[in-house]
């Protein structure tokens, strides 16, 4: 939904950038190959997209080696890459370098983690937070660049706007990982960390046995918490952005508007199993979206329609320590 608002000169570079990025996530996310064939793909797309190695050798290789449950999709993706890269390569060198190098960290990291992932989730916060960055903390500084070139007058404000993409990316990829943990878990994955849970007495390996405790709630509470605050952050990102730049910030409010609410919904009913019980309807989205159209050119006003939806979701600092 957030692709198409953004002005014309910037949605086919962002829309590109997005499917780069997804053909990085259906090699991690592929159950049929293993952690060095997944390292190996992972350095051939970075290969590909430094235009270093041909794509059609790359999809033609990757292809028939994806497991039955890929979705068709993704298979699509993969089988099209070439088409993508050619359009990668008729954007300015100064966009391409942007793609390249969040393609790059992307899939130097995404492997590591895929050499650790298990049901005992992350080892505590710090790698939580690492891994964000991999996999979407650099999407914001990549979305920086590009809004800098689109927008001459964002280059003053470029540093103190990288530090609060990567709060931008961790906010709406902790959100994801809060909505879709029941359903990593059935793939055998947990990225919450376990020392939010174990400090409280609950195992994660059978984290099921714990869902109706309170060391569970409290450990969710939190990060609920901390996801909420990096969404914070990452409303302060989009207000740094010029009011007259209405598409930019329609595409950033949008998605924190999506990710908060959905951190509300996970908030209210923590028993849920599946990311289908805690994900937004369509009529919800439609009304967040009406709702923040009507106060976009406003910075006082997005704060105070945030801290509406956000309520009793964020802590003090002294429970999140």
């Amino acid at each position: 939904m957030t692709i198409p608002v953004l002005p014309h000169s910037l949605s086919p570079v962002v829309a590109n950038a997005y499917l780069l990025c997804r053909i990085a996530d259906t090699i991690e996310d592929d159950i049929f190959l293993d952690a060095t064939q997944k390292s190996r793909f992972h350095q051939h797309f970075i290969s590909v997209v430094e235009g270093r190695s041909d794509a059609r050798a790359f999809s033609s290789e990757l292809g028939p080696l994806l497991s039955e449950e890929t979705l068709p999709d993704e298979r699509s993706l993969i089988e099209n890459s070439s088409k993508i890269i050619r359009i990668t390569n008729g954007f300015s060198i100064r966009e391409q370098q942007a793609l390249q190098s969040c393609i790059k960290t992307m899939c130097t990291g995404m492997p590591e983690f895929q050499r650790i992932k298990s049901l005992a989730g992350l080892k505590d916060l710090e790698q939580l937070y690492e891994y964000c960055y991999i996999v979407a903390g650099v999407v914001g500084e990549m979305l920086t660049e590009l809004f800098c070139i689109h927008c001459a007058e964002l280059e003053k404000k470029r540093n103190e706007m990288m530090e609060l993409a990567v709060a931008f990316g961790k906010g709406l990829q902790m959100t994801n990982i809060l909505k879709d943990m029941w359903n990593d878990r059935e793939l055998g994955a947990c990225w919450a960390p376990r020392s939010v849970f174990s400090k409280n007495k609950a195992e994660m390996k059978v984290l099921d046995q714990y869902q109706n405790s309170q060391a569970y709630l409290d450990g969710m509470n939190k990060l609920i918490s901390i996801a909420c605050g990096n969404v914070r952050q990452g409303l302060e990102y989009t207000c740094e952005i010029p009011t007259q730049e209405l598409g930019i910030r329609r595409f950033c409010v949008w998605a924190l508007s999506f990710a908060v609410l959905t951190l509300r919904k996970i908030h209210a009913n923590p028993s849920y199993t599946s990311a289908e019980q805690v994900k937004i309807s369509r009529r919800t989205a439609e009304a967040a979206t009406f709702a923040s159209n009507i106060v976009l050119g406003s910075n006082k006003a997005l704060r105070l329609v945030f801290d509406s939806f956000a309520s009793k979701l964020q802590l003090t600092s002294k429970d999140i320590d």
